[in-house]
């Protein structure tokens, strides 16, 4: 049985589903969505839905598609429906460093050098780095190696004790932060490997007594201390509208911007002096590994 301490919803990763009635009752429940409901936004009668759920009737691709779309399925759980049901995926699922990415990986690079000299980085669905303008190093000063090493993962990097966690000045808002955003997305995706992670995220430490934030900010920043000093961040999430690739509906680029003046006179400061400048410097893989392909 899922822990008592997790929302009910992670109890539909437990026992995965084996036939296609099963996944679409899973995903209904998931979205709390009755039969009628959902049989009025796909178009399709209360009874035949019914006869799909309990294995009575085989639905058609077209069908699948427009539950999938209505229940808003992770593209990359539409295409295993499909499969299960004997149709092909519909879906294409491409490597990052397929060729066929290329215009949209010109897009996050242009988007990565632009943000020099403060941090950008691009995570895929587990929240492990893909790509990277490595700026600002001093962040990451006295984090072991085996946290450093690809593929990154940002919740570990951050949370971790060992790691970035006890130089975050209000870790517990941060926390708290990260916390949230995994919940949601576990709840949009499903997936077991985002459900462990929230395990081990919810397992580490918080700081005995964070620094409290001011009641009137717009949002939470990351405040760490640095060898540059004490540097504030506000971040901003991008991804893509409309995909139709399994990797580009499961990748964000993130983007640190600085909360302060100080923060931004530091990092600039700190660039100029650096041994490659911001200009020339190119964003680069962190890591061949990729987004995970495992279920």
């Amino acid at each position: 049985m899922a822990s008592p301490r997790l929302h009910p919803y992670l109890q539909t990763v437990l026992d995965r589903p084996t036939t296609i009635g099963e996944t679409l009752r899973r995903w209904r429940d998931l979205r709390a969505l009755s039969q009628l409901e959902l049989s009025l936004r796909a178009e399709v009668s209360t009874r035949h839905l019914s006869f799909v759920e309990t294995g009575r009737a085989a639905p058609g691709r077209d069908l699948l598609l427009r539950l999938a779309d209505e229940l808003e399925m992770p593209l990359r759980e539409r295409n295993g429906m499909l499969v299960s049901a004997g149709f092909a995926p519909v879906f294409a699922h491409r490597r990052y460093s397929d060729p066929a990415f290329d215009p949209i990986r010109g897009i996050i690079e242009a988007t990565l050098v632009a943000a020099l000299p403060f941090p950008a980085y691009v995570i895929d669905r587990h929240w492990n780095v893909v790509a990277s303008n490595a700026a600002i190093p001093e962040l990451f000063e006295g984090v072991p190696a085996h946290l450093r090493e690809p593929p990154i993962n940002v919740v570990r990097l951050m949370l971790d004790p060992r790691g970035m966690a006890p130089r975050i000045r209000n870790l517990n808002d941060w926390r708290t932060h990260y916390l949230h955003a995994l919940r949601r997305q576990l709840q949009f995706s499903a997936d077991p490997v985002l459900e462990r992670l929230l395990r081990e995220a919810e397992a580490y430490p918080g700081a005995p007594a964070g620094e409290s934030q001011p009641e009137h900010r717009l949002a939470v920043p990351l405040v760490v201390d640095t060898s540059l000093g004490r540097l504030s961040f506000l971040s901003a999430t991008t991804v893509f509208g409309t995909p139709l690739d399994v990797t580009l509906e499961e990748i964000a680029l993130e983007q640190l911007y600085p909360a302060d003046e100080f923060t931004e006179r530091a990092v600039r400061a700190a660039a100029q002096v650096a041994v490659q400048p911001p200009s020339t410097e190119r964003a680069a893989p962190v890591a061949e590994a990729p987004m995970s392909e495992t279920r």
